[in-house]
């Protein structure tokens, strides 16, 4: 069923493909005219007589899968300073790993959910992955062209190239491309990776249909060490002389590699059967249909197994986990000045997980695949009243192997531009990971087939935001029959088990900036508290950010200067372990992590569009005792320095 659906949906975005990019060489000429610029009323490059009438900044939109709308930022600020990383995105509350595009251990964890599926497993690996969300379209008055580089460690760099136009007032496109190439500073800890994007977005004249799309291909490549063994972790912490050369050090393997690869293929496109009278009306009907196909797998390969995952069926190890997930949602969605915005959809997922092989342990087969259909229903709610706003959304599966549903309501309350308060409730209830259900490996122990619980959450959430002074959240979880992964007692390999009992889980986040003239002091602290009698999930107390800094023009203000300190704190707790054969964390509660700071000195300039970057990561790193981590046996960085920049074109 799953290759027939594999080859139906190639077929239709092969179709959609062709349609959309007739649009882009169908487009009439235009003779000393920009298009787009003329039915937007906005002046070309070259009109001298209306340069008040170009296009400005915010004319270069940027539209989220959820429909919310921004513009381009080419400003340098500090939240610029924290998203100039590899994710590109704020990662507090991540603890990043030694080499780029490795892993991050989690500091703090958000337990909102909205999913009725199981994921696919292998978390590890998916900070790096972009999902449906992660994707944005765009609408853009002239070519837009944006390049990312940064330095990585040892050989390579990572770079991120992005290109956007709009053919017509009805149609644009982008195509990007995130590399990374990284050897580290370690033995066997390579990592490189490729995230493609292709984006397509298209509304006819009358604005009756609307379309967007997009096509990614994924390739997230690790080298795999295991972490420094047991033996070298006390010369590491020692801070010999001898041993700073990081690549001396011996590390549990040197042969194993592995690999996220995925691909996916994604549609939304609507139809207005009755459209808005003005802007003032609201009254609108329309339908919608969102189909997605995405094929993936993980795999790891090592030349010679090893007794680190203890004992094995053959000596080369080639474990493939493969998942292929077809996607159907319609959707009626209803609007008018009164009732708000309401939504009612059903949807269908066809999903195929599993292995190409079978396996048989103590006399029992292992089933090798877990496929099926589920039916889903579900409705959204959306009402703004003056300073009110209220948002609902709920979705139950009727039908299918696997139950779930969820609930989640937003009350929001703005009572002028600077202040703002929220709250919100999330149910849930979803089957686990893929990979806690069903697991084969070439090694022995890590052959598995459960029947889990449901994982039950309920979170209730607060936010209360006044300016920059203050930006409270504080949230309030209960998880029930929570999926965690933890070392057996019997082979001391790890396996997935599930918690018995009920787990309380507070989180409260301040987040401020105080400034006095040119510089400023940002801060972002983390308060948690976790009730767990079992010790399953184990985060710090306190984790802090903190930055001082100073801000100027120079140079006639033809530059814009940013520099400063930030420090980062985290307090000790039973930090996860790693394993690199599942790319899953574990729990441990061997010996505890933390406490110890880092310390980045920064340089950023902006010249025009151009965002320079310059940073001294951890220059502590020598002064404060070699205890840091990123998780047990895995060395947090030592002490460097790395440069990029982020650089736009308006054309």
């Amino acid at each position: 069923m799953v290759n027939k659906n594999k080859h139906l949906i190639n077929l239709f975005f092969a179709f959609f493909l062709i349609v959309q990019c007739s649009q882009l060489f169908a487009q009439e000429k235009p003779k000393k005219s920009n298009r787009l610029s003329r039915e937007l009323g906005i002046a070309e490059p070259n009109d001298t007589l209306n340069k008040e009438k170009r296009a400005k900044i915010t004319d270069y939109l940027i539209i989220s899968s959820e429909n919310d709308t921004t513009y381009v930022d080419t400003t340098l600020t500090i939240r610029k300073e924290y998203k100039f990383n590899y994710l590109r995105k704020d990662n507090f509350g991540l603890m990043p790993f030694s080499n780029m595009g490795q892993t991050y251990n989690n500091l703090t964890y958000n337990f909102e959910n909205t999913s009725l599926m199981p994921s696919f497993g292998a978390r590890a690996k998916h900070f790096f992955y972009m999902e449906i969300e992660d994707i944005n379209y765009y609408r853009v008055p002239t070519p837009l062209t944006e390049l990312f580089f940064k330095t990585a460690f040892e050989q390579g760099q990572q770079t991120d190239a992005f290109f956007t136009v709009n053919t017509s007032p009805q149609y644009n496109f982008s195509i990007a491309y995130k590399g990374l190439r990284s050897l580290g500073k370690y033995q066997n800890i390579l990592s490189s990776s490729g995230n493609f994007r292709f984006t397509s977005n298209y509304a006819t004249k009358n604005n009756r249909y609307q379309a967007r799309g997009h096509i990614v291909t994924q390739d997230l490549l690790n080298q795999e060490n295991g972490g420094l063994q047991d033996d070298d972790v006390k010369y590491f912490e020692s801070g010999d002389p001898e041993f700073l050369d990081r690549s001396i050090f011996t590390v549990n393997f040197e042969n194993a590699e592995s690999m996220l690869r995925a691909k996916r293929f994604h549609l939304d496109h609507t139809y207005h059967i009755i459209k808005r009278k003005d802007s003032l009306s609201k009254n609108k009907l329309n339908i919608g249909h969102i189909i997605s196909f995405e094929d993936k797998y993980y795999q790891f390969d090592q030349t010679a197994s090893n007794t680190y995952f203890g004992t094995s069926f053959k000596n080369v190890v080639k474990d493939r986990a493969t998942l292929e997930n077809f996607y159907n949602q319609l959707h009626v969605n209803y609007s008018n000045n009164i009732m708000g915005d309401l939504q009612f959809n059903i949807s269908n997922n066809n999903y195929n997980y599993g292995y190409d092989k079978l396996v048989e342990l103590n006399g029992n087969r292992i089933t090798n695949r877990l496929k099926g259909n589920i039916f889903s229903a579900g409705g959204k709610y959306h009402k703004q009243y003056k300073g009110f706003e209220l948002k609902g959304e709920l979705g139950v599966n009727v039908s299918g192997s696997f139950d779930g549903n969820f609930l989640k309501g937003t009350a929001t309350f703005k009572l002028n531009e600077d202040i703002a308060a929220s709250a919100s409730i999330n149910h849930s209830s979803k089957a686990p990971n893929y990979n806690t259900l069903l697991y084969q490996s070439n090694y022995i122990e890590y052959n598995w087939q459960n029947s889990f619980n449901n994982i039950e959450t309920q979170q209730l959430a607060f936010n209360l935001k006044y300016k920059n002074l203050a930006n409270i959240t504080v949230d309030l979880n209960t998880i029930t029959d929570y999926v965690y992964f933890k070392k057996d007692e019997t082979s001391l390999q790890v396996k997935p088990f599930q918690n018995n009992a009920t787990i309380t889980y507070l989180r409260a986040k301040f987040e401020n900036e105080i400034k006095f003239g040119k510089f400023a002091l940002n801060n972002t602290v983390l308060y948690q508290n976790m009730q767990d009698n079992n010790n399953v999930l184990n985060v710090p107390e306190l984790t802090t950010r903190n930055t001082l800094y100073f801000s100027s023009n120079l140079f006639k203000k033809a530059m814009y200067l940013q520099t400063g300190i930030t420090f980062n704190y985290f307090t000790k707790y039973y930090m996860n372990a790693y394993n690199p054969l599942l790319a899953e964390f574990y729990v441990q509660t061997d010996r505890e992590f933390g406490n110890f700071p880092r310390l980045d000195f920064f340089l950023n300039a902006k010249i025009r569009q151009t965002r320079l970057y310059f940073k001294a990561e951890h220059f502590n790193s020598s002064f404060t005792g070699y205890n840091y981590y990123s998780a047990p046996n895995y060395p947090y960085r030592d002490f460097t320095i790395r440069f990029g920049l982020v650089w736009n074109f308006f054309l």
